[in-house]
């Protein structure tokens, strides 16, 4: 690329035209009051006395007690001896309220005595004395409630407009557009190394990268790039990054802004802020507009209340037009993120507008460790650390929770007064993104901690035991985010899909616990505990029945309605009705799959009572146990377990003050919210 970039910068401010405008003002408020007409003209006290006997004069003001200034008569202003102090300024304004004149008193005494003597002769005048500190300060004070007012004027003006492209003058620029540009030279250091676990997705926008570096490669065979790049994926899954990505490696300017940064309060202002990116895109062409969660101004139109004269659907029609309005040799493409892909209009995403839908997926387990070594170089790491070993336990994650578990285990390592992160910390950073925080200082009786470790251990003994059911990870009773006690599956490796046998085992294990308490405390005594586990299990088998066709007598077809759609006109029109006998039948039918993990949960616990005993007795002596030591205790092995808060002074002593203070104290109003983690 030979073609140089150059990027227009920002104009200069131009609040210098609030000020001359201000100045001016002041020039001619000033200069326009009657009282300031370019100063009193010089006399001695004779003319003074002369003007004085001839009853010319109206007023007499002395100040600091050695100046006096003289204001004469109308009738005095109009002969021809004071045309001189009586003439017009250039605003057309005759000095006709003084003063005029100005001398030295001299003896003040003896100037009063003259006063007193022109009083008793009949001359009619006014004399007051007036002492002034600084002509200036009495100006600026008469002008500080104005210089105040023009201040706050321009504060809100500026307010109002929204910080719009276009530098000082920007109460004409709320229909500029908001997006930041960002210099390639300087600001952008992302590149494809520095995104890890998305290797099918770089390589789909590889080839952006190379049109804007070598764009006669691909026009002199008549080829077209692609027009624009639609990034698709689930929060979190780095899309913004790759876009970022792309505007590093091409090195040219990147446009960055939020499909909400077009809405405004006023009417056609969204529409001529997309003129108006795409007006700065062509004239720093090459480079990249990137438009995050454009589902924002790019949803279906006539899906509202405001029909076709929304303003968001005129910004959308905008958009439309200036995008296929590109000639192939511009070099501007535009880059979008969404993670609903399943709302925006269909004219959006035909070719010629957006070629390219990039998935960007959750990565694998390849791809999970490449995001934690990038993660990592940040971290001083202990060498039991292992990345392929967190990867593995954590199917299913983005790259923002891979990132949030290495920032929370440094975080746990800073706690506990650690040099390095170590394994522990890692792990313990896992089980706090997966299962919430741990609640130690919640008090608990013993009668409930038992009641809690027999919930979860029927949870996990029905997952070891359940057919099909993923492998257990780990159970605890200490209570953690909203619930009591967490009992934890991982499956083995990244889950594409599910069989009926799988889910009709997650059924079971989902009733574990509340099979659990029937056995042991009768089913008087069943617990709230079971509230979550019920909803998960009403919820899946509704799935497994209107979704999924597992079900004979309704057959493979879809019973729900799409729950995608959020805006009011479009769900509206996609409802889906069924009668009220299939409506039955669905109910039944779902009733028949919870019942059936019900008793297979019943039928695994009966047998296994002796095994339930020993896996809620561990619990009770140790709180947390893993699957790999709940394995131990059924086969007869002892467990040692090494204190976890070892090192950590905080810990330590919270966990004193509730043995030596709070213990056996009741919980009170608190529900039993156990649930599944899964």
């Amino acid at each position: 690329m030979n073609k140089k970039n150059n990027i227009k910068q920002p104009k200069n401010s131009s609040y210098w035209m609030y000020g001359l405008i201000i100045s001016i003002f002041i020039i001619f408020t000033y200069l326009g009051n009657s009282d300031n007409f370019g100063g009193t003209k010089k006399i001695n006290i004779s003319a003074f006395e002369k003007y004085l006997n001839a009853s010319e004069v109206s007023k007499i003001t002395i100040i600091n007690k050695t100046l006096a200034e003289v204001t004469l008569t109308e009738n005095a202003l109009l002969n021809e001896v004071h045309k001189d102090v009586s003439k017009s300024n250039f605003l057309g304004q005759r000095n006709t309220y003084g003063p005029h004149y100005s001398f030295e008193v001299g003896d003040l005494e003896l100037f009063q005595r003259r006063l007193e003597d022109a009083e008793s002769k009949g001359i009619l005048f006014n004399y007051e004395f007036k002492t002034v500190e600084s002509k200036w300060l009495d100006v600026l004070i008469g002008f500080l409630p104005l210089i105040i007012l023009i201040g706050v004027w321009i504060f809100f003006m500026k307010r109002m407009s929204g910080g719009g492209a276009g530098g000082g003058s920007q109460i004409f620029s709320i229909g500029k557009s908001k997006a930041k540009l960002f210099d390639e030279k300087s600001d952008i250091k992302t590149t494809f190394k520095d995104v890890a676990g998305l290797e099918g997705a770089k390589e789909e926008v590889k080839e952006i990268v190379d049109f804007l570096k070598n764009p006669t490669k691909y026009t002199k065979l008549g080829g077209k790039i692609p027009k624009g790049a639609l990034l698709v994926g689930l929060p979190g899954t780095g899309k913004t990054l790759l876009a970022k990505a792309v505007a590093g490696e091409a090195k040219v300017p990147f446009f960055s802004l939020s499909g909400s940064d077009f809405v405004e309060m006023f009417v056609g202002v969204g529409a001529s802020r997309v003129r108006d990116m795409f007006e700065q895109g062509k004239k720093n062409a090459p480079c990249i507009i990137f438009v995050d969660e454009i589902d924002a101004v790019g949803r279906h139109r006539g899906a509202g209340l405001g029909g076709g004269n929304d303003e968001r659907e005129q910004t959308l029609n905008q958009l439309l037009v200036e995008m296929d309005g590109f000639e192939t040799n511009e070099g501007v493409i535009l880059i979008a993120a969404t993670n609903r892909p399943d709302v925006l209009d269909p004219a959006l995403l035909r070719p010629g507008r957006f070629d390219r839908q990039v998935v960007v997926p959750n990565p694998d387990i390849v791809g999970r460790e490449k995001i934690l070594k990038v993660h990592m170089k940040r971290v001083p790491l202990a060498p039991d650390v292992n990345a392929r070993t967190i990867a593995r336990g954590t199917p299913g994650f983005s790259g923002a929770d891979l990132a949030n578990i290495v920032n929370e285990a440094a975080l746990l390592a800073a706690r506990k007064n650690k040099k390095n992160v170590s394994m522990i910390e890692f792990e313990e950073a896992k089980d706090k993104v997966m299962m919430g925080s741990e609640r130690r200082s919640m008090v608990m009786t013993e009668d409930e901690k038992e009641k809690t470790a027999y919930h979860e251990a029927g949870h996990a003994l029905v997952m070891l035991n359940a057919k099909g059911h993923e492998p257990l990870h780990k159970v605890t009773i200490i209570p953690r985010g909203r619930a009591l006690g967490v009992t934890m599956w991982l499956p083995e490796r990244d889950k594409l899909a599910h069989t009926y046998n799988e889910l009709n085992a997650q059924l079971a294990s989902l009733f574990g616990g509340r099979i659990a308490e029937e056995l042991i405390y009768g089913k008087d005594n069943i617990t709230t505990g079971a509230g979550n586990d019920i909803q998960q299990a009403t919820n899946l088998a509704k799935r497994m029945v209107k979704e999924f066709g597992f079900s004979d007598k309704l057959g493979p077809l879809r019973y729900e309605s799409n729950q995608e759609e959020v805006f009011l006109g479009h769900s509206v029109s996609q409802q889906t009705n069924i009668s009220d006998e299939t409506a039955r039948i669905i109910d039944s039918e779902v009733k028949a799959l919870v019942k059936k993990g019900e008793a297979t949960a019943k039928k695994i616990i009966n047998a296994k009572l002796k095994d339930l005993h020993i896996i809620a007795k561990g619990l009770l002596e140790f709180e947390t146990l893993t699957a790999t030591e709940i394995k131990d205790l059924l086969k007869g092995k002892k467990i040692v377990k090494e204190d976890e808060n070892k090192g950590s002074e905080a810990n330590n002593t919270e966990d004193k003050k509730t043995d030596n203070t709070i213990k056996n104290k009741p919980i009170g109003s608190v529900p039993l919210t156990i649930k599944n983690t899964s």
